[in-house]
């Protein structure tokens, strides 16, 4: 069981317990710092799987710029 099981009944009684906990006021707040974080850690993920790692080969043939002689 995990959580692609939650289905919409259980998202509206997350959603109502979140309301009962922090009230009305608090909610939104909580709501755009989360959607913050969750931007943040999928701008820094895809900044990662972007990140092109040097094959070894290349990197022992010396033929990476990045390992270059001074």
């Amino acid at each position: 069981m995990g959580l692609s099981t939650i289905g919409i009944p259980g998202l509206i009684l997350i959603l109502l317990l979140a309301l009962i906990i922090f009230g009305p006021r608090k909610l939104p707040e909580i709501g755009s710092a989360f959607g913050q974080t969750l931007r943040e850690f999928k701008k820094s993920t895809n900044a990662i799987m972007d990140d092109e790692e040097v094959p070894t080969e290349t990197r022992d043939k010396g033929t990476d710029s990045s390992y270059r002689k001074k």
